[in-house]
Formats: C-alpha cells, sequence, structure tokens
C-alpha cells in the first residue's frame, strides 16, 4: 500500500511539473464599431504577440462576419503580417459559404498597434463585402494541432471564440455634412508626392451637369464641383443633382451666388459666399462646404481672409485648359494632358455655356492619366482635409 502512494505521488509531481499544452492566443477584449464611413475593429489579447509570427507558429488571428439575422457567418478577416519593407500589419478577408472559405485578398486598411498586445485595424465596410447594415461577429483565435491537442476527435486545430455569442454591431449609412479648412487660405495644387490629379468643374449646376456625373460614375472619376448659388433651384433638381454628387464621392464647392468679381471683398463677398453655403446645405440636406472659388479667379488679401473667416480654403488651379471658350475637344485634351503632375487641380466647367466639347474630352482625359497611373481624388482628399458625418 505504502509502495502505490509513493507511485501516486510521484506521478502527481510529475504532471504538475509537466508544461502545459500550447493553446490559442487568449482574447481579453474586442470590440467592431462604426467611425464616419469606417468599421474599426480592436482586439486585445492577454499576452504580447506578433503579426508576423502568427503564420510561422501555426496561428491566426480572425475576425468572423456573420448575417444579423440567421448568424451564417459570410467572411472572415484575418491579420497578417507586414509587407516586405514596411512596418504595418496587413488583413486579408475571405469570403465564407457553405462550401467553406473563398480566396482571401490583403484589403485597403489602416493597422496600428497601441501596445504589443492589441491591435486596431479601420476599413470601408465594402472591403469585407458588406453595406451599412447590421452585422454580427466574433474573433476567432487559432493553433494548428499539433502542437495543440484539438478537443475535437482528428481536429486539425484548436480554436477559441470571443465573445462567447456572436456580438451585433448596428450600422448606418453616414451623411456627409461638412469638411474642415486646413492648411494655408489658398490653394493652387496639391502634394506632388502622390501621383493624384483632381478635376475640378465651375458655375453649375447647369442644364448638362447630370451628364458629367453620369460619365464620371462611369469611369469611377470622382470630382470637384464648385457651384453658383442661384442656379441651384433652377438647375439641381431639388436637390437631387447635389445629394447625387455627395452619394457618388464627389466634393461641393462655393462659387458665389451670382458669379460676381469679389476681390474687393466685403459685405457684398459675405453674402455672396454665405447665401450659396446656405443654398447648399438646403439641396443636400446638411451639408456644409469648406472650399471656395473666386470668380474669375480673382483673388485679394482681404477676400482669403474673408473667406478663412466664413470657414473656407481658397482654391485655385494649376491646370487651365480654358475649355469655357470652347478650343475644340482635341484642344482640352492636349492642354490638360500636356501639364498634368502630381497634385494638379484641373479648372473645367460644368456650366455657363454649352459644355459638349468638355464631356467629349473627358474619357481620353481620364483613361490616358490612368494608365500614366495618376488616381483621381476630390480636392479635399488631394489636400487631406477632415470630412465630418453624423
Amino acid at each position: 500500500m505504502l509502495l502505490v502512494v509513493g507511485l501516486t505521488a510521484a506521478a502527481a509531481t510529475r504532471a504538475a511539473a509537466a508544461p502545459a499544452a500550447p493553446q490559442p492566443l487568449a482574447v481579453a477584449s474586442a470590440s467592431l464599431s462604426q467611425s464616419a464611413q469606417r468599421l474599426v475593429w480592436t482586439v486585445t489579447l492577454t499576452a504580447p504577440f506578433a503579426p508576423g509570427a502568427l503564420a510561422h507558429d501555426g496561428r491566426s488571428l480572425c475576425l468572423l462576419i456573420a448575417a444579423a439575422r440567421g448568424g451564417a457567418v459570410t467572411g472572415q478577416l484575418c491579420v497578417l503580417g507586414p509587407a516586405p519593407g514596411r512596418r504595418a500589419p496587413r488583413l486579408e478577408f475571405a469570403p465564407v459559404t457553405a462550401a467553406g472559405p473563398g480566396k482571401p485578398s490583403v484589403i485597403a486598411a489602416a493597422v496600428t498597434r497601441g501596445s504589443s498586445r492589441s491591435l486596431t485595424a479601420s476599413f470601408l465596410p465594402g472591403a469585407i463585402g458588406n453595406d451599412y447594415v447590421p452585422v454580427r461577429w466574433q474573433v476567432r483565435s487559432t493553433l494548428a494541432a499539433p502542437p495543440c491537442v484539438s478537443s475535437t476527435a482528428g481536429g486539425s486545430e484548436c480554436a477559441t471564440l470571443f465573445p462567447a455569442r456572436p456580438a451585433l454591431t448596428r450600422l448606418h449609412t453616414p451623411q456627409l455634412v461638412g469638411c474642415i479648412p486646413s492648411g494655408p487660405r489658398l490653394v493652387y495644387s496639391g502634394p506632388t508626392d502622390r501621383r493624384e490629379i483632381a478635376l475640378t468643374f465651375d458655375d453649375g449646376p447647369w442644364y448638362q451637369t447630370a451628364q458629367f456625373l453620369t460619365l464620371l460614375e462611369r469611369y469611377h472619376a470622382p470630382a470637384t464641383f464648385f457651384e453658383i448659388g442661384r442656379q441651384i433651384s433652377s438647375f439641381g433638381r431639388g436637390g437631387a443633382v447635389e445629394r447625387r454628387m455627395l452619394a457618388d464621392g464627389d466634393m461641393i464647392g462655393d462659387h458665389t451666388w451670382s458669379h460676381p468679381d469679389l476681390a474687393g471683398a466685403g459685405a457684398f463677398a459675405r453674402r455672396q459666399i454665405e447665401r450659396t453655403a446656405a443654398a447648399i446645405r438646403q439641396a443636400t440636406g446638411g451639408f456644409a462646404p469648406c472650399l471656395f472659388r473666386a470668380p474669375y479667379g480673382a483673388l485679394s488679401p482681404a477676400l482669403l481672409r474673408e473667406a478663412r473667416s466664413l470657414g473656407f480654403t481658397s482654391i485655385q488651379w494649376n491646370i487651365d485648359p480654358r475649355d469655357w471658350a470652347r478650343p475644340g475637344v482635341a484642344a482640352i485634351e492636349a492642354n490638360v494632358l500636356a501639364n498634368a503632375r502630381p497634385g494638379g487641380i484641373v479648372e473645367l466647367h460644368d456650366g455657363g455655356g454649352d459644355r459638349a466639347q468638355t464631356l467629349a474630352a473627358l474619357p481620353d482625359i481620364i483613361m490616358t492619366l490612368r494608365r500614366r497611373g495618376y488616381q483621381f481624388v476630390t480636392v479635399t482628399q488631394l489636400l487631406r482635409q477632415r470630412l465630418i458625418y453624423r
């Protein structure tokens, strides 16, 4: 009897001394929320981790996305290590069907580390095949078997889920309500370190503005429209044109109420700018512009101060094909393409006359510049100005 007891005690001692079997990384907390247009996923583990070592160690850390109703998993978003030569981790998304996960692909996401135990990523819902509709989610942490001892017979991995039951995140379609003027009061062009270019259109809305929007939608090219306030009630179709612009990702700027020379500034200039801003807010259901373009490009230090005091950055241009004079389709194209450069702001017109030549020139301009590696952006994007959503 004493011998048996001794053996049992020894075995217990050896079992207590044996290291615990490896387990998936444990999640301490996690959340999925909406910030303006983007979804924000934050996850904190109980111990430090390196995104670049996950795959090497047979581990994964993923966000499972499921339908709000029914709970069927529709996709998984997993953490990857940095790309070669980069420091920030990446995310890859794979759609999930009844047959299992599909082919993963790296998505556009901003990923940061608040500490060695945490990670925060923001991305657009479209990157995970979703819209602004409610979703359920869980964080899934896995470790391949072996070294993990799976709890299921023949299992290939061990996994933990956090929270234990899928959490619901309610999303809403964000409404753009403004932008924040920043940087210098007067801008002729944007930064030259990125191959970005901004198409801008003056003197609308006009009877041809809807045709410009259709063309830009077809080529997925956002633009900035500087509008004359008194024309909004005549050609804006009850605000439908302006709301379409914002829905397309375009930007709207203030081009005064009646297109006078405002270089003298003063109370008259203030009324011209304020009245147009109010008309844009009413047409869009709440968007307050922060970009101003002076008619004829007529500026003065006093007007620049007046515009900034009203919350505007004054926008000029550095590429001008003089399309308002209708020099011909070929001439408009040649001028823009010859003068295109990173950070360029192109001045074109959608109003103030027959703009058929400008419409006809746009497809070749857009396609040629894209072949040269340019990306089309709004002026607010070019200047990295912050947008306000509700």
